[in-house]
């Protein structure tokens, strides 16, 4: 049995509106591997790793660490992945 990636984007989109900011986005990343995220300004990049850390929500689409669905309430998730610091 093959583990789960390690972030997992599928279908991720983001609307604005009328503007489609980013479209249909989907990839994988294993375990133990560097993805580099390029691209010219405008094309998504900034907006797809705020959705991968639940700023803002997709319109369409899942993000997953380690096989877990991700949602924005789920403040154990988003602290284990450092999308949100302990409160003193």
């Amino acid at each position: 049995m093959s583990e789960a990636p390690a972030i997992e984007a599928r279908e991720l989109t983001k609307s604005y509106r009328n503007f489609r900011a980013l479209d249909h986005v989907s990839f994988s990343i294993p375990r133990g591997q560097i993805l580099g995220y390029l691209g010219p300004n405008g094309a998504g990049k900034s907006t797809t790793i705020n959705m991968l850390l639940g700023l803002p929500s997709p319109s369409e689409g899942s993000v997953f660490f380690h096989g877990q669905e991700f949602r924005r309430d789920d403040v154990p998730l988003r602290r284990r992945i450092g999308a949100d610091a302990p409160r003193n």
